[in-house]
């Protein structure tokens, strides 16, 4: 339902900070203009299912710079569908809508602010209901676009040729990117999750993630959480300058939020002497450009 514009391909990255390794990157996010990287892996079964389901409608969740929310809209408008995004903030309704608003609007998608408190309730299931019941028969996908459906697509970005790395390396929200990679490695190599959150909680997030989608003996895999330089979205000159090296010396693009924050811990690992000697590490780019420079 989702055209895929251009297909991934892996590309070797060059810098006088990487010493002793070899790091490539998987460009997914070149697969799409809108619903770029592993949007368009968690959002491509939720699709199908909405429609095999017999659903016209989907509903989400998302705060105002939400990449997901963003995806969705034009995701949603691609495949035909109508879409819903339930936006984090109640005082945002009568402010003028940043790009990423703007753009999920122009993508026909209908945008419901609620406060934070009544944000929090986004997976219970009385809340749920009451949505539908306001709604209709909606398609609901969770924040992020984290469930089943997500982690099989996710699983689709890890081939053959990427179970060949020793590390596999992307970045984390939800936690539902990492924990399909951790599927698609099947136990080969060792998959290293960077949290873009403050706290730990996203370790037992996936856990229960890869154990519910039939996956609890792996153990191939570790979150770290030392580059969210403060909390989501958190950003500091250290991290502004990295980003901008990066893309001046390798020519690729990096958002501060997820991809730039996976990427600086890589290169700090490196020259921690982490990764043996001779190692091939490959870091996946998720995209996620739409809201770079926020």
């Amino acid at each position: 339902m989702l055209k895929l514009y251009q297909e991934p391909y892996i590309q070797e990255v060059h810098h006088e900070r990487l010493k002793n390794v070899r790091l490539f990157v998987k460009r997914e996010d070149l697969i799409h203009p809108y619903v770029s990287g592993n949007k368009w892996r968690k959002l491509k079964y939720n699709l199908i299912e909405a429609r095999n389901l017999g659903h016209d409608t989907l509903l989400t969740f998302g705060g105002a710079y939400s990449n997901h929310i963003y995806a969705t809209a034009a995701a949603a408008n691609e495949a035909g569908l109508n879409s819903i995004g339930i936006i984090r903030g109640e005082e945002l309704q009568n402010k003028s809508l940043n790009k990423t608003l703007t753009f999920a609007r122009k993508q026909g998608m209908q945008l419901e602010f609620i406060d934070r408190k009544t944000y929090r309730l986004k997976s219970e299931a009385a809340f749920l209901d009451a949505l539908k019941t306001s709604y209709g028969d909606v398609f609901v996908v969770p924040e992020g676009g984290t469930n089943r459906l997500a982690l099989k697509g996710c699983e689709e970005m890890v081939t053959p040729e990427v179970r060949k790395f020793d590390y596999v390396c992307c970045s984390s929200g939800t936690g539902g990117t990492v924990s399909g990679t951790i599927a698609g490695m099947q136990g080969k190599g060792k998959v290293i999750g960077f949290s873009a959150l403050k706290g730990d909680f996203l370790k037992n997030e996936v856990r229960d993630l890869i154990t519910d989608y039939g996956s609890p003996h792996l153990s191939n895999w570790e979150i770290n959480t030392d580059y969210h330089f403060g909390g989501y979205a958190k950003r500091n000159e250290l991290l502004d300058r990295f980003i901008e090296d990066f893309e001046v010396s390798c020519g690729i693009p990096l958002d501060q939020v997820y991809t730039g924050k996976m990427m600086y811990g890589v290169f700090d690992l490196v020259e921690k002497e982490y990764f043996p000697r001779g190692t091939h590490i490959l870091a996946i780019h998720t995209g996620g450009l739409q809201g770079k420079n926020y």
